[in-house]
């Protein structure tokens, strides 16, 4: 018990309170450090991981200040089914270890790590921190399986288990864990990081036990809790009360015939609390971008904090916010169904049909549709000079666009809204790590999705692999159908996908495969897409055209056919262009008068002049709303529907 406060009695004063839920922030900062100068991955280090505090029934207190969205709201139930599990067998010295998804989790790379602190006997609360592991075993290197109808096909499973018992290490569990994934050695680093990152945390909350007092910290836990709730409560209140439903989409279900499949959200705003109701999202898919419980639930979480960005996040929101995810759908698979690949598939659809959903309520902060986060995996044997032919492992994720918003153009290559913390990985870092050689890293010209407020634009990757063997290469994402969408009248940005040039010939891989083999002469790219516009582009500022076209974000054919301004180019190595006012005064009023009739034509015909190369991607995708195969031109006449139906709702409605 603290000498410098009694115990009776405790009223927490407001500069208390502030200063310890600072402190708490701090603690959980200081965590992040920890792990980032120490971590053994290349992924870790740049930033693909979190922390958290939580009380002793396991509720989060505190999150960090950049930590990633998807595990936002998963900390918490993870703690909370390890406390239940160890429950009577909790001590001073455990250090607990799970990757569970199907326990509150996300996927089996996202691995947690909990220490339980005790004080004067009494267990006060558990430090956890999260990493993603670029590797625990199965097939694929990255474990990143897309032929996984189950966890078994996917890697390591480790349901909560005691890596230190009571202070003592278990060697032999570490050992049996870390044998079964590729480069161990970089697993148990980022093992022992993570640990001393949930020892630094204890250590810093009993100083401030022995400074405040124990009760004062415990308080002041609940205090945090209540203090987000009463801010969220506040914020409801003041909204009207009603009801608004959306779709987003995942491209297919490889089991069954071509089709969007439907991620439903219907949200209601009753009083001071939100109820998410996912019930028409449809039955979960047969490859592993299915989500579970636990992602989803943070998908609903960190989608309705965009819209209030300055509240502090921990349980207390998660009283106000109430979810419904039934079992056995694409946002709630069952044990033991893949899932993998969620936080490309479902969990980034529940995002952004949030939203949507929110930039109704809210329309001075809607956003329309954000890119997709992508995922590109290789692995093999390294042959490089020193190395040893030992294994290496490049895992890599790309920047991209978020949506047009209501005033403003989306940002330009950014973190996935899956992860707004994370760092575009260093080219130089991955070169050094792995036989990686870069071909380009740009932004792509056309891949903003147009509208009054463009989306923000992606980025193309390119590169090979050099002095290797046995290599291979796992990909996934998704919207190579379901193009990220814009809203109220703007338009989609580009499909993504990895095409791969081999002998000569280029091959569209589309957005999941895993374990192709690949050699030194193979190269591979791919595109990220740009966020989706926001508003009609024909009402866009013709000089802000004219300016995107300069700076290469919009191509003077795109101006013309998606923004309907004429331009011409007078000596592009000065950047001089201008603008044919007349031009474009019949450009707007052509576009004007035939884009609702270009979204009947019949789509076979369009289909036909795409194989003819007679109209391009974008052409299809941007004025006809026909999604076909890309590498073979061939009609999905499903998709096309579901998409031109979208393209209705979310664009030509809002057509002049």
């Amino acid at each position: 018990m603290s000498e410098t406060q009694p115990q009776s009695e405790i009223d927490l004063d407001p500069v208390t309170f502030e200063v310890l839920r600072s402190s708490f922030t701090n603690l959980v900062d200081r965590m992040a450090e920890q792990i980032q100068r120490t971590c053994y991955s290349f992924v870790i280090y740049n930033r693909d991981f979190s922390n958290c505090l939580n009380d002793a029934e396991g509720n989060t207190v505190m999150q960090g200040s950049q930590d990633i969205a998807v595990h936002v709201g998963t900390l918490h139930y993870t703690c909370k089914e390890t406390l239940e599990y160890f429950e009577g067998d909790i001590n001073p010295g455990d250090v607990y270890i799970v990757n569970d998804p199907y326990l509150g989790g996300t996927h089996i790379n996202d691995v947690r790590i909990m220490r339980p602190v005790f004080y004067d006997g009494e267990l006060i609360a558990v430090t956890q921190s999260n990493g993603h592991w670029a590797d625990v075993g199965g097939p694929a290197p990255g474990s990143f399986n897309i032929d996984a109808a189950s966890h078994f096909a996917e890697g390591m499973r480790i349901p909560p288990v005691k890596l230190w018992d009571a202070g003592e290490f278990r060697e032999d569990v570490a050992n049996l864990l870390t044998v079964n994934m590729r480069l161990s050695e970089d697993r148990r680093g980022d093992m022992r990081a993570q640990t001393e990152a949930t020892r630094i945390a204890e250590e810093r909350l009993l100083e401030l036990i022995d400074k405040y007092g124990v009760e004062t910290v415990k308080t002041a836990f609940s205090e945090s809790k209540n203090y987000v709730e009463r801010i969220m409560r506040d914020r409801i209140s003041n909204l009207p009360d009603g009801s608004w439903r959306t779709q987003d989409y995942i491209d297919a279900d490889p089991n069954k015939d071509e089709g969007f499949v439907t991620v439903d959200v219907e949200m209601t705003i009753d009083g001071d609390e939100v109820y998410y109701d996912l019930s028409g999202s449809d039955e979960y898919v047969g490859n592993f971008l299915n989500s579970t419980y636990g992602t989803s639930f943070s998908a609903v979480i960190a989608g309705t904090k965009m819209f209030f960005p300055d509240v502090p996040l921990n349980s207390g929101m998660y009283r106000v916010i109430n979810a419904t995810l039934p079992e056995g759908t694409v946002v709630n698979a069952p044990e033991p169904v893949a899932v993998t690949g969620s936080v490309a598939g479902a969990y980034e659809k529940v995002m952004n049909a949030i939203f949507d959903l929110w930039s109704e309520v809210l329309p001075e902060r809607a956003m329309a549709g954000a890119f997709n986060l992508e995922y590109l995996l290789a692995g093999g044997t390294d042959r490089r000079p020193g190395r040893d032919g030992e294994e290496f492992m490049w895992y890599d994720w790309m920047a991209g666009g978020w949506g047009g918003r209501d005033g403003k153009d989306g940002a330009n290559a950014t973190s996935p809204v899956f992860g707004a913390g994370l760092a575009v990985q260093s080219l130089e870092g991955q070169e050094r790590d792995t036989p990686l050689i870069t071909s380009e890293h740009a932004i792509v010209t056309d891949s903003a999705g147009p509208g009054r407020f463009r989306g923000g634009c992606g980025v193309r990757k390119g590169g090979n692999l050099l002095q290797c063997e046995n290599s291979v290469i796992s990909y996934c994402s998704d919207r190579n159908r379901s193009i990220t969408w814009g809203s109220e009248g703007g338009l989609p940005g580009i499909p993504h996908g990895v095409t791969l040039e081999r002998d000569g010939e280029v091959n569209e891989m589309g957005t999941v495969f895993s374990n192709i083999p690949i050699s030194e002469d193979d190269m591979f790219v791919r595109p990220s897409s740009g966020g989706g516009g926001f508003g009609d582009p024909l009402e866009r500022d013709p000089e802000a055209v004219l300016e995107d076209v300069i700076d290469e974000y919009v191509s003077i054919d795109r101006a013309k056919k998606d923004y309907g301004i004429v331009i011409h180019a007078v000596d592009p190595d000065r950047c001089e262009y201008t603008i044919d006012q007349e031009a474009t005064d019949t450009q707007r009023e052509y576009i004007r008068q035939n884009r609702g009739d270009w979204l009947r034509e019949n789509p076979e015909m369009v289909a036909e002049q795409y194989r003819a190369g007679e109209l391009s991607k974008l052409d299809l995708i941007r004025r006809y709303g026909v999604i076909v195969e890309w590498d073979t031109g061939e009609l999905l006449e499903r998709t096309t529907e579901q998409f031109r139906s979208m393209l209705k709702e979310r664009s030509a409605s809002a057509w002049s």
